[in-house]
Formats: structure tokens, C-alpha cells, sequence
């Protein structure tokens, strides 16, 4: 049976129950085995990271931040007055072009009066008796040469006065075009200075963008070194506890063998010295030696290479399946990995173990914790690590063997 309700209603719930551990203890040996690689080639390489380095770089870092944020604050002032320059320059532009405009709608003007002045002249010159005023100067037989001569006096100083006056404008509106000339070469250099100063801006920003990401990788690698340094510390913490508990276990275990020993070696000098007390020795109950562990399965391996499979999948409460996996759940699905079926509750798996010393404990052997092993399981994996689909919002990770609560070990046959 594989259904939790054939077991019981809190199975799947028990794991989350185990969240009354040591959080902090959990957390401190959170991915033991698989942090234990990289964290030596980590310290092995490089001096250990303090906290004095990480607040130096974080200070060094929030120094260049404020040195950016000045920068910048200087490149957006500066690009508003390389706008405003770009407008002036425009508005000067704009300005030389209706001057030279307006120069050359004088001179058209004036040449189309001259050339009219000149056409009526010869026309009226020409043609005699006509009503015009000035072919009467021409028709009249008083000094008619004077007469022309005056005329022609008269249309001279005509074209002459417009003429002049042509060239008074020009003389205006050239030296308008020289003063708007020279007010946009000013305004040129002002904008190109602003805008070299805005570049070199940009420029400085970029380096110090540039140190900052050198500065903040350098405190991403220090904060790793120092949670590798912490993680070794708490294997090691965890390996130095569980070796503990292993070697007081073997000697508990050697002291049972040598009582027993003891007291066998009393009972048989006791019925061989002819006494008529009888062969029960007095009557006491006699100890005999554990029986040593059944050897491991054969698809233990098998089983722990399975799970740690599964590192990361999300714990799911009831869940059995690389989706998601509660604690049995995880153990029951390793061990069908290799065709061995276990009942998915902690409890029966606790019951359907052969229960052995943890001084014999070997990778692919199960941890139960709680009465009866029924609050969370674990699968041993070597190293004094173990991996567990530990509780709600976790993931299956590897961890140091946790002791306390610790309902026995299970070696699956």
C-alpha cells in the first residue's frame, strides 16, 4: 500500500511538522555535500574573506554610486545647454537667411526699375506725340537738344538715387550678415565646447560604471566566499557531531559485547564447580550480542543516486513523483527507482525496516525522526549527509545528519 490515508491522515502533513527543528540549524547545513566542492577549491585559492573586506568594498562602491549620480546630474545639465546652444544656432541660421534674402529682393527690385526707367526713356524719346509728359519734352522746337539733355539729367538722377539707396541697404545688410556671422561662429565654439564637455562626461561615467560592476562583482564574490566559509564551518560542525554520535554509539556497543561477554564467562564457572543450585545460574536473564545488520541492498546505491536526482524539486505536501515530494515520499520513490517498493508514510517505512545502530549506518539507509519515525524520514547519502525533502516552501536538498530526535536508523532488505 502506497496511499497515505492507508496509513494515516497526518503523514503528509509530519514533515511540515518537523519545521519545529532548529531552522537555523537546517539553514547552516543547507546543501552540505554539494557546497563542500566548491566552498575548498574556494578557500583553498583565496585568503578568507572578512567582514571588514565586504563593508570596505560596499563603502568603496557607494562612493563610486554617489560619483555616477554627480556625473550624470552634470551630463543632463550639460545636454540642455547643448539644446539650447543647437537653438540659438538654428535661430541665427534662420536670421542670415532672410538677410541674404532680403539683399537679393533689393537688388531684383532695383534692377527692374532701372531697367523700366531706362525702356520709357527710349520709348518716349522715340516716339513723338504721344501724351505722355516726357515725350513732350522731346516734340517741343524750343532748344530741343537742352531739352534732352535735361530729360536725360532727370532719368540719371533717378536710377542714380535708387541706386544709392540700393547700396546704403547693402551696406546695412552687410553688416548685419557680418555681425550674425560672427554671433553663430561664437555660438558654434560655445556648443561644441558644451558638447565636448558633455562627452568627456559620458566617458567618465562609463569608467566609473564600469569600476562599480568590477567593485560590486567583487563583493558578490566576497559574500559567496564568506556563506562558503560559513557552510564549511557548519559541515564540519555537522561531520564533528555525527562522528561524535557514531563513535558513541560503537561504544555502547562494544561495552554491550564485553558485559556480555563478562557474564557468560560467569555462568559457565558457576555450573562447573559442581554446585547444586542448578544450571540456571541463580535464575538472572543473560544478554546475548545483537545480531550484527543485514548487508545492504542491493539497489541502495541505486536509490541514493535516484534521490539526489531530484535535488531541487519543490516539497509538495502528499507529493511522490518529480514534481513535488513530501519526505516518504521522495525515499518511496527512490528506492522504486531500482524495484523496491516501500509504503509511502514514514511510520509503516520506520516498520518495514531493519532497524540498525547508527555506528552501521551506510549511504541508502533511512533516518526517521519522531515517535515511531512517523513525524520525517531521510535518506543517509555518506559523508555524515543526508538528503530530505525537509517542509512546505523548501526544495530536496543535501544536508548534515541531524541527531536530534533522531527515532533510529532503517536499512532496507
Amino acid at each position: 500500500m502506497t496511499h497515505p490515508e492507508q496509513y494515516s491522515t497526518v503523514e503528509p502533513g509530519a514533515c511540515s511538522a518537523r519545521r519545529k527543528w532548529s531552522r537555523n540549524r537546517v539553514i547552516a547545513t543547507l546543501a552540505v555535500a554539494s557546497v563542500l566542492g566548491a566552498t575548498s577549491m574556494v578557500v583553498a585559492s583565496s585568503t578568507p574573506a572578512s567582514a571588514d573586506q565586504i563593508s570596505d568594498a560596499q563603502a568603496q562602491a557607494a562612493a563610486i554610486s554617489a560619483k555616477i549620480n554627480a556625473t550624470e546630474g552634470q551630463i543632463q545639465a550639460l545636454t540642455g545647454q547643448v539644446n539650447q546652444a543647437d537653438y540659438k544656432l538654428s535661430q541665427l541660421q534662420g536670421q542670415i537667411a532672410a538677410n541674404q534674402a532680403q539683399v537679393a529682393k533689393d537688388r531684383s527690385q532695383v534692377a527692374k526699375d532701372q531697367g523700366q526707367l531706362q525702356v520709357q526713356a527710349i520709348s518716349d524719346y522715340t516716339n513723338s506725340g504721344t501724351s505722355s509728359t516726357a515725350t513732350q519734352l522731346f516734340t517741343s522746337n524750343v532748344n530741343t537738344s537742352g531739352i534732352r539733355a535735361e530729360y536725360s539729367s532727370i532719368a540719371t538722377g533717378n536710377v542714380t538715387s535708387t541706386i544709392d539707396r540700393l547700396h546704403t541697404a547693402q551696406a546695412q545688410l552687410a553688416a548685419s550678415q557680418s555681425s550674425l556671422e560672427q554671433q553663430k561662429s561664437q555660438a558654434q565654439a560655445a556648443r561644441d565646447s558644451l558638447a565636448s564637455a558633455q562627452s568627456q562626461a559620458d566617458s567618465l561615467a562609463s569608467q566609473d560604471k564600469a569600476t562599480l560592476a568590477s567593485v560590486d562583482a567583487n563583493i558578490q564574490q566576497l559574500v559567496q566566499q564568506r556563506q562558503a566559509q560559513a557552510a564549511a564551518a557548519a559541515a564540519a560542525a555537522a561531520q564533528a557531531a555525527f562522528n561524535q554520535k557514531v563513535a558513541q554509539s560503537k561504544a555502547a556497543q562494544a561495552q554491550q559485547a564485553q558485559q556480555t561477554a563478562s557474564v557468560s564467562s560467569g555462568s559457565s564457572g558457576s555450573s562447573g564447580g559442581g554446585s547444586s543450585s542448578g544450571s540456571s545460574g541463580g535464575g538472572g536473564t543473560v544478554s546475548t550480542p545483537s545480531a550484527p545488520p543485514p548487508p545492504l541492498s542491493s539497489g541502495a546505491a541505486g536509490a541514493v543516486q535516484a534521490a539526489e536526482r531530484e535535488i531541487g524539486v519543490p516539497y509538495v505536501w502528499g507529493g511522490s513523483t518529480p514534481a513535488g515530494f513530501d519526505c516518504s515520499g521522495l525515499v518511496m520513490w527512490a528506492y522504486a527507482q531500482v524495484g523496491i517498493s516501500l509504503p509511502h508514510y514514514s511510520g509503516a517505512q520506520f516498520d518495514d525496516t531493519t532497524h540498525i545502530p547508527l555506528a552501521d549506518i551506510e549511504p541508502g539507509d533511512i533516518l526517521f525522526y519522531g515517535p515511531g519515525g512517523d513525524e520525517h524520514e531521510a535518506m543517509y547519502v555518506g559523508g555524515g549527509s543526508m538528503i530530505e525533502a525537509p517542509y512546505t516552501g523548501a526544495s530536496v536538498w543535501i544536508t548534515g545528519v541531524r541527531t536530534d530526535g533522531l527515532a533510529g536508523v532503517g536499512r532496507v532488505s
